[in-house]
């Protein structure tokens, strides 16, 4: 090619577009690996959220260093009636803040005058009260999946900071390990099983004690209780 046409028409110059400015980060949920399959995990990743699932030894969610545990109506209940809900709410308490979500309203009643689930509809407003106050645990009523999500979302994303996981499972003392075993059983409650361990001593001496002494404490719930006892797996 001519030199001098190159002078003429010279090559011509890349103009450098403009510099990608990367947005600001993605707010971050930490969430416990047994909630994986909940739906509230792929609506979080619709509304664009950074999620990163692991165990967390207290908790559902950590979102800002709030720590969340979420349940829908029948976990909750379950829960309640097997003192399990009572345990996680004292080792919620390890974080400052802290939220209760009941997950579901929409889709069912959390009580009845029929006691469906056999509990007084009262014994659960008590419940709920002595959360909030005992506890001092807010809770939230989410209608269902979507909304639970939507309010993890708005927590997210005001003033975000580096979640907390110093939080650990509290420990049972043996007193409280066998007190434990005995209210896995239907219809043995805190008080019964402290009962039956001030009067057996032992979890072995209970499952060997005859019936008539068992009545004593237990009454006609004995019967249900040796059989869950002699029944095979």
């Amino acid at each position: 090619m001519n030199p001098k046409f190159l002078e003429i028409f010279p090559k011509k110059r890349q103009i450098p577009g403009p510099e990608k400015k990367e947005g600001p980060p993605k707010p971050k949920i930490i969430i416990d690996y047994r909630e994986k399959n909940s739906l509230v995990i792929s609506e979080l990743k619709s509304l664009n959220l950074d999620i990163e699932i692991k165990e967390l030894k207290v908790a559902d969610y950590i979102v800002n260093s709030v720590a969340i545990e979420r349940k829908t109506i029948s976990d909750f209940l379950s829960s309640m009636t097997n003192k399990r809900l009572l345990r996680q709410l004292e080792e919620l308490s390890q974080y400052p803040e802290r939220i209760l979500i009941i997950e579901g309203i929409e889709e069912r009643e959390i009580y009845s005058d029929d006691f469906e689930e056999g509990i007084h509809p009262n014994a659960i407003r008590g419940f709920m009260l002595s959360i909030i106050l005992k506890h001092k645990i807010p809770i939230i009523f989410s209608k269902d999946y979507k909304d639970t999500a939507k309010f993890i979302s708005v927590l997210a994303r005001k003033h975000p900071r580096e979640p907390s996981l110093n939080a650990t499972k509290k420990a049972r003392n043996k007193q409280e390990q066998m007190q434990f075993i005995l209210e896995g059983f239907p219809g043995i409650g805190p008080k019964t099983s402290k009962k039956l361990l001030e009067e057996f001593k032992t979890i072995k001496n209970i499952i060997n004690a005859p019936e008539e002494k068992l009545k004593k404490i237990l009454g006609k719930k004995t019967i249900n209780i040796k059989k869950i006892i002699e029944e095979r797996y």
